[in-house]
């Protein structure tokens, strides 16, 4: 969804994982039959449930490269796989082959491959202990070989991915559905987009190649928000345009081909009409009753891996109160039931997508949407709510620059609440969207490593509490064109948070000053669970007791270290070590270098103006702003602190912080603001501005 028209927010949780690694070894042919054979396996479950349980298993390659493989083992107590991705899993009795799929059939040295299924089990779920690849026991390290040339070689050819299954999951199977569709991705501003077609938010046409390439990076879910507003005839039948829906079945299509479960729904309508249904009941309704019917007629005999949702953050513009809001929402929740269960078809039981509110997490919206299932009483509904974090976290506003106690507590309160309201009522919840508000301006907003431990904890959480996610993009994360992560640094914690906690610490930056003596310097270590390895630089791992010691969770890298990895103490990032542990990945520790930053009078206008700023090596926190007697100046005046990237904003190669008309728009002509800039490394600034008309003084003192 376009960001600037969200009002909802959230939490999630995590269940335990139970999961048995293996390092062994084994496994790697090629053509040479006497190549090095070796490999990791790391079997988990993800989550598990009277009967049913989810599992991930990672096979690490340790020997010469794989092309084609297969893994076989043996559940010891009788288990059995009703479902899997990213891999061909077939059975026989306890015995079990998963075969590679089309797109992951090569693993290089040191690579790792992913799959996952979802199973049956009754008295007990032990996990498997042994495992083989293509033939050869994992029994540890590498420096076997693999089987002799009479033994049958793997496939040269991946072979066929598994079709969709033809028919709906069992009734009561929405947890097991739901628990596959476990991670997932959204396509946002594409066919979402209010304009003319799915390029007017900036994004490219969507291409087989995105999918593919988005399902290789281990999602398994793909939510595809559509807006239909721009793209219908007039009443009575709101005709949707053909070559409009036949766009959106192609895409459809072609995720359901790379294996994806599929969310489809009405997306930005919710604010662009669906919202005057207090005040035009009849019109709105028989417009959204006309495009659901079209759209289920479309897609009725789709694969029951195709879903529905109901409508994206329903809102109603002057209703009279929550009471009307909630009648409203049930009648749309409602109508859309009706309608896609007597089309016909795979409708008749597929999966469907009902909203709170708002898609919000507070009680009261949650109770609401309990009152519907509770009437509906279909065993193939989904619940869904958007989590975006705390907001003064999630923007970087009111001095929030930490993911602390209050935004952790915030977030197990969110989850904590969708999970006791459905899914301890077997009940399945998506979290639709996920990420933080502050992205839609750029990443940036929120710093780097307060948001890794934000992700981390979310992943770690939602696990906890069997709840699916499926991350907001809308093309700030993914390249759409060159298929790459923008930021591959918090992708790999969002991913390790699929399946394991990472360790991480209070902060990543270790700030040295450009002059004088170097002191030893401490972070909080957070285990997470996890045990600390150890301090790696490239390469080099650092000496305990020389470089670096360890009391309890304080970290301490002394004088002697910083004052190597300083060097000749140049402005900016001079050394980046790892903080290794042993689960997850490791913890970048930046050691930065830097002066107090120094700030020079400008003149300039409401429109455009900018300070001069010398960072030397430092990084801006946050502002505050203040008039001469206390009080709070600009936007948000119930707090001095203003929202980063919209109020102020540094700009680190042009030497500058501007401060926007936003923020010049609600500072009180004539009055002198005392600004205070906070920066990383614990500095202070004290800057004044003062607005005349349209022009705009800035001074040191």
């Amino acid at each position: 969804m376009f960001r600037s028209f969200r009002t909802a927010r959230l939490r999630v949780g995590l269940v335990a994982a139970t999961a048995a690694t293996l390092v062994a070894g084994t496994a790697l042919l090629a053509t040479n039959a006497q190549a090095a054979a070796g490999c990791r396996v790391t079997y988990t479950t993800a989550s598990q449930w009277p009967g049913g349980f989810t599992a991930n298993v990672d096979v690490t390659n340790l020997g010469d490269p794989v092309n084609g493989w297969n893994l076989r083992w043996t559940f010891p107590s009788g288990q059995r796989v009703t479902q899997a991705w990213s891999a061909t899993v077939t059975s026989s009795g306890a015995e079990v082959t998963a075969t590679n799929v089309g797109y992951n059939g090569a693993i290089a040295t040191n690579g790792t491959v992913s799959f996952g299924f979802n199973g049956s089990w009754t008295g007990a779920n032990t996990a498997p202990t042994a495992f083989t690849l293509n033939g050869v026991a994992c029994t540890g390290g590498v420096g076997g070989t693999t089987p002799p040339p009479n033994n049958t070689p793997p496939p040269t050819t991946p072979p066929p991915t598994t079709p969709p299954p033809t028919t709906p999951p069992p009734a009561g199977n929405a947890m097991a559905a739901v628990a596959a569709m476990q991670p997932g991705w959204n396509l946002g501003n594409s066919f979402d987009a209010v304009g003319a077609d799915e390029t007017a938010w900036g994004n490219p046409r969507v291409t087989e190649a995105l999918l593919d390439n988005v399902r290789a990076q281990g999602f398994n879910s793909i939510r595809i928000p559509v807006t239909w507003s721009n793209h219908h005839g007039a009443a009575p039948n709101y005709t949707i345009d053909s070559a409009w829906l036949n766009r959106v079945r192609e895409v459809v299509g072609w995720a359901l081909a790379d294996g994806f479960y599929v969310v489809l729904n009405i997306h930005h309508d919710s604010w662009q009409w669906i919202n005057t249904m207090p005040t035009d009941r009849t019109g709105v309704l028989n417009r959204y009753n006309a495009l659901w019917t079209q759209i289920a007629a479309a897609f009725k005999d789709s694969s029951p891996k195709l879903t529905f949702e109901s409508v994206n953050e329903p809102q109603f513009t002057g209703s009279s109160g929550d009471a009307q809001n909630a009648t409203l929402l049930n009648e749309l929740n409602t109508s859309f039931h009706r309608i896609v269960r007597q089309s016909g078809g795979n409708n008749a039981t597929r999966l469907l997508v009902l909203p709170t509110l708002h898609t919000s997490a507070e009680q009261a919206r949650v109770d609401e949407l309990v009152s519907t299932f509770n009437t509906l009483n279909d065993p193939n509904l989904i619940a869904t709510v958007h989590f975006y974090g705390y907001w003064p976290f999630s923007v970087n506003v009111a001095g929030g620059t930490k993911f602390d106690a209050t935004v952790q507590q915030d977030l197990t309160d969110q989850f904590d609440r969708v999970y006791n309201a459905f899914v301890t009522r077997n009940i399945p919840v998506i979290i639709g969207e996920y990420g933080l508000l502050g992205f839609d301006r750029h990443t940036g907003t929120i710093e780097q490593g307060e948001k890794l431990k934000f992700f981390e904890f979310l992943g770690h959480y939602a696990r906890s509490r069997k709840l699916t996610t499926q991350l907001w993009d809308n093309g700030q994360h993914f390249d759409r064109t060159s298929f790459v992560w923008k930021d591959p640094e918090l992708f790999a914690q969002i991913k390790s948070s699929w399946t394991t906690r990472s360790g991480t610490a209070s902060s990543d930056q270790v700030y040295v000053p450009r002059t004088g003596t170097i002191t030893a310097k401490s972070l909080t270590l957070n285990l997470n669970g996890t045990t600390f390895q150890g301090l790696r630089q490239g390469a080099t791992d650092l000496v305990n007791g020389t470089d670096y010691t360890v009391s309890g969770s304080t970290l301490t890298l002394t004088a002697s270290a910083l004052t190597r990895l300083v060097g000749s103490r140049a402005y900016g990032v001079n050394a980046n070590l790892q903080a290794r542990f042993s689960a997850g990945v490791p913890w970048r520790i930046s050691i930065i270098t830097y002066d107090p930053p120094v700030l020079s009078n400008a003149t300039g206008t409401t429109a455009a103006f900018t300070l001069p700023a010398q960072f030397r090596g430092d990084q801006l926190a946050t502002m505050e702003a203040k008039y001469a007697d206390g009080s709070n100046a600009g936007p948000h005046n119930w707090t001095s602190y203003k929202e980063f990237d919209v109020t102020f904003a540094p700009d680190y190669t042009g030497n500058t912080i501007a401060l926007k008309p936003e923020f010049f728009a609600e500072v009180n002509d004539g009055q002198r603001v005392t600004l205070t800039f906070h920066f990383w490394s614990g500095t202070k600034l004290t800057y004044y501005v003062t607005k005349s008309g349209s022009t705009v003084t800035g001074t040191v003192s």
